[in-house]
């Protein structure tokens, strides 16, 4: 089997560490090198359509729940700061895609919708995505995938639960 850097990492630590043990590298390791370049193929992916990962995530929350959202129930949805979530919705405002407006429920707060000019395009842009998504797992069977899915929500949910504790 073809070796790839983390193999070629661990090769390494076993001789200037031999004291340690690498193997959880191998697992560990390829995830964060994966999401490094998964996450350069969605950027690529989106760039057709001029968003970035965080405004595609945002645009895509507010079209999967289809209803007003407040800025603090974005946060929630595409883990952002607060200073952070402002400077994307000034953008996405600026060009169009959302709309802010005064909470009808708590006048000292404000909810966001997608405009029409927003539904359209993250509409067009989530089709690439998908495509996108289905393009970078296909050197996976669905065997394969099954068991990849499976395996990583074993490991993603007990994590999960631990980090809405803290």
């Amino acid at each position: 089997m073809e070796q790839d850097r983390i193999d070629r990492m661990n090769v390494v630590w076993r001789q200037v560490r031999p004291d340690l043990d690498p193997s959880p590298l191998e697992l560990v390791g390829r995830i964060l090198v994966l999401a490094k370049h998964l996450e350069k193929s969605v950027e690529i992916a989106l760039k057709k359509h001029k968003l970035s990962l965080g405004a595609f995530d945002i645009l895509a929350t507010l079209r999967r729940k289809g209803t007003k959202m407040t800025p603090g129930e974005l946060i929630k949805s595409v883990i952002l700061s607060s200073g952070a979530m402002t400077n994307r919705l000034d953008r996405l405002e600026n060009a169009g895609l959302i709309k802010r407006q005064q909470d009808t429920k708590d006048r000292r707060g404000v909810v966001v919708t997608l405009t029409p000019k927003g539904k359209k395009l993250i509409d067009k842009a989530t089709e690439t995505r998908f495509q996108e998504a289905a393009e970078v797992i296909s050197v996976l069977n669905e065997m394969d995938r099954n068991d990849l899915i499976c395996l990583l929500r074993k490991w993603l949910v007990p994590l999960e639960k631990k980090s809405s504790h803290e």
